[in-house]
């Protein structure tokens, strides 16, 4: 017999999925039931997903100021709310925390005129759209980077980091062990549907740019939408170089804990990822994010020396080969660039976002959550303590 429901809320995409399913696997094992309810494009998670049952409710972005497209996303938003408020009467979760993505606003909204304990977790340092609209209805907000001592909602954030899959903490049990000399060099490439496109056509450009033993070096791992699959997979066979192509890699943990080095984009969760496995890493923010929240995510990162920033309207073909290039020439950097990169994450996330899930499922306050025995004692606490 479970302690009850929480239900979770979650956008469909791994950003939002991922530190979810973390809180959800944290909460099963303390005896919680989990559901989580989403959009379609989560089902390609939902073989990890530990929930209990999945639900799809009616939701839209507002993405258009055309009155007919503006009332057609007002009406799917009414239907989904409709639909949420039946699943959240018939559920009764003692708690509903959402992570972002505009599936989580009918939960939450019908969540908060239910009078059912509710909470949001922002992954960025910058707060997304969905998480604005919600902020002020919600008890509690938990904060992978978010500044819990300003803003107008300081009284009740608490940052926790963002919670890690478990497959990302048995990931950072492996160490760091550098490429030296002519030994394979492991180059892992990855970042959404953007982050993908971009590096789809750089990468293969900046490897080929390497000198012939650099190249023979390289065993690289890219991600790549499955339009340009086909190219990438063409690219690296006349590089003559390993490469394993893929549009999603399922044991990306794994993939990352045999990184020498990881290009990527700067999402809250692959910040947050990179960071308790500890590896050294070049981010390229996403240019055209809301409020510049990758560039913001990175700074954590750059701050302990863990990783390198460019921008992307710098980073040509020559210039990601130079930093390749002396990548592999400096395996003692990249050794402490990963033991810098560590110092930044919080393996311990999931735990302090579930023992906030639980205080606000029992309706304390922040405030008493604050005071309460355990708060603060986690090495994860460090910034207050």
């Amino acid at each position: 017999m479970t302690k009850g429901i929480i239900l979770l809320a979650a956008g469909g995409t791994g950003g939002h999925v991922f530190p979810a399913e973390a809180l959800a696997h944290e909460l099963k094992a303390r005896g919680y039931s989990v559901h989580l309810v989403t959009d379609s494009r989560a089902e390609r998670f939902a073989g990890t997903f530990p929930a209990d049952e999945i639900h799809v409710v009616p939701s839209a972005t507002l993405g258009s100021k055309n009155p007919i497209a503006v009332a057609r996303t007002g009406w799917r938003l009414w239907t989904g709310l409709r639909a949420a408020r039946r699943l959240v009467g018939k559920l009764k979760p003692l708690a509903v925390v959402g992570f972002g993505g505009y599936p989580t606003v009918p939960p939450l909204m019908a969540a908060t005129s239910m009078g059912v304990p509710s909470m949001i977790h922002e992954q960025n340092a910058v707060m997304g759209r969905a998480n604005k609209a919600l902020a002020g209805k919600v008890q509690a907000i938990a904060g992978g980077f978010l500044p819990e001592n300003d803003g107008p909602y300081a009284d009740k954030t608490v940052t926790t980091g963002n919670p890690v899959r478990p497959a990302v903490l048995a990931a950072s049990n492996i160490p760091y062990i550098a490429s030296r000399g002519s030994d394979p060099f492991r180059l892992v490439v990855f970042g959404g549907s953007q982050g993908a496109q971009y590096f789809s056509s750089v990468v293969p450009t900046a490897l080929s740019l390497l000198d012939k033993a650099e190249r023979d070096r390289l065993v690289v791992t890219q991600q790549a939408r499955p339009e340009d699959k086909d190219r990438v997979i063409s690219c690296f066979a006349k590089l003559n170089a390993p490469a394993d192509i893929s549009s999603f890699f399922s044991d990306m943990a794994e993939r990352l804990a045999t990184a020498h080095l990881v290009i990527c984009r700067s999402g809250a969760s692959t910040v947050s990822e990179i960071a308790v496995i500890g590896r050294p890493a070049i981010l390229v923010p996403y240019p055209h994010a809301l409020d510049h929240d990758q560039a913001a995510n990175a700074a954590a990162l750059v701050a302990t020396g863990g990783a390198q920033v460019v921008s992307q309207s710098e980073l040509s073909p020559e210039k990601l080969a130079s930093l390749i290039s002396a990548a592999m020439k400096e395996p003692d950097r990249l050794e402490k660039m990963a033991t810098a990169a560590k110092t930044a994450g919080h393996p311990n996330a999931a735990s302090l976002l579930a023992d906030m899930v639980v205080a606000i499922a029992e309706r304390k306050s922040i405030a008493e959550f604050r005071t309460s025995k355990d708060f603060g004692k986690s090495e994860d606490w460090g910034v207050r303590a």
